[in-house]
């Protein structure tokens, strides 16, 4: 509309300037009217920019003045082209110039939203991982195995000397992550000299010469401990008598079994069952688990793996006990098998305890697709005794 107001000081004969509610120019494309607006007045004002008529998307309405206020995203530089994403932008007029000019259109957002109704593709379905290398595990345990049964049934000998390598990087491995995980101290010298020994003492000395090794490498611990400074010397001790006890003070048991004239059948009998456990849990869990057995210690382990382990076990061990053993009886072998099935579930769950203690998922990476020799001993070592105790009480100690 034309305004006389509008660049220059309103005439004097008008009655109102550009805001009077009475004498308001006439919208766009009508006759003038009013006292305002005579003709030579009007042929001398200046014509005021052409607004196209769009609503102001958001802007308020000024009834005082009757006029829309120059609000909402068509008027703020930052929202340019609010047209549809893609279409033409707002065309708005520049002051001073009846020729509308385009705004740049609007910069293509980063990340556009989806259509609400655009079909989402259906995720991958997924496939079940055994969580390890099978094959470097494979690899790896037949390699172990064919080293223990050369040994086993060539020179006893020499097999009592693969128990003492294993106890040694076994306690090795333990004292490492107590140190880094928990900065205990534990003093692996006498444990090594002291753990060998005890596994000699026991093949050669008996049940006897094993717990006199024990008693002599903690007394070591005590007193090697004693050339360091004294803190922390309470838990660095008691963390040293531990890893004799339980890396080779239960792996002695092997040895002993050893010492019998069929020593290397049972030998071979604690091995197999205990390998069949950790079988039979692991593939009947892997397939058919979904009860977990103790999920704040080891949540891959489940009620359905441990029948697994323990039906496994009980069928070997029966055959075991038939055809391997001097005067065994397949009866026998099933509570041989079950025994073995409890004992290595729950020697897994005690490492898995001290793993999660130290805030690590192995104890060591020397063997591919198995962790440490600590995270295959972990089942072993707990069955051993179990096995030696049973064995002596169904056909003897000779």
């Amino acid at each position: 509309m034309n305004d006389s107001s509008w660049g220059s000081p309103p005439h004097a004969g008008s009655r109102a300037g550009y805001w009077g509610p009475a004498d308001q120019g006439p919208v766009q494309g009508a006759a003038p009217a009013g006292p305002a607006y005579d003709a030579p007045e009007a042929q001398q004002t200046r014509p005021m920019p052409i607004v196209p008529d769009v609503p102001a998307l958001g802007g308020n309405q000024d009834d005082d003045r009757g006029a829309a206020r120059l609000g909402g995203p068509l008027f703020h530089d930052e929202n340019y082209g609010n047209a549809p994403y893609g279409g033409e932008p707002h065309r708005l007029a520049a002051h001073g110039d009846d020729t509308p000019t385009a705004r740049p259109p609007a910069a293509a957002p980063q990340n556009p939203e989806p259509m609400p109704d655009a079909p989402h593709p259906a995720p991958a379905p997924q496939k079940k991982s055994a969580g390890r290398d099978l094959g470097a595990a494979i690899g790896v345990g037949v390699g172990l195995g064919a080293v223990i049964v050369a040994s086993l049934f060539v020179v006893k000998a020499v097999f009592v000397g693969v128990i003492a390598v294993a106890v040694v990087v076994g306690l090795w491995e333990l004292t490492s992550r107590l140190q880094e995980r928990k900065g205990i101290r534990a003093p692996l010298v006498p444990l090594a000299v002291g753990g060998a020994a005890m596994v000699v003492a026991g093949y050669v000395r008996g049940p006897e010469g094993a717990w006199v090794a024990m008693a002599l490498t903690a007394l070591a611990v005590l007193v090697w401990r004693m050339t360091e400074p004294p803190e922390g010397y309470l838990k660095d001790v008691t963390a040293g008598v531990f890893a004799a006890f339980y890396v080779p003070f239960l792996a002695t048991f092997v040895a002993l079994m050893l010492t019998a004239d069929d020593g290397a059948f049972r030998v071979m009998t604690f091995l197999v069952l205990t390998v069949v456990s950790d079988t039979g849990a692991y593939a009947v869990g892997w397939r058919f688990g979904r009860t977990k057995l103790a999920p704040r210690i080891s949540p891959g382990k489940t009620r359905e793996g441990l029948l697994g382990a323990v039906s496994f076990a009980m069928v070997v061990g029966a055959l075991c006990m038939q055809f391997l053993i001097d005067g065994g009886a397949w009866w026998q072998g099933l509570v041989l098998g079950f025994a073995v099935a409890a004992s290595a579930t729950l020697g897994d769950l005690g490492e898995s305890m001290i793993k999660r203690d130290l805030g690590i998922k192995d104890m060591g990476t020397l063997l591919p697709g198995h962790g440490g020799i600590m995270d295959r001993l972990d089942s072993l070592l707990p069955t051993a005794p179990v096995v030696w105790l049973l064995l002596v009480l169904f056909v003897g100690s000779g």
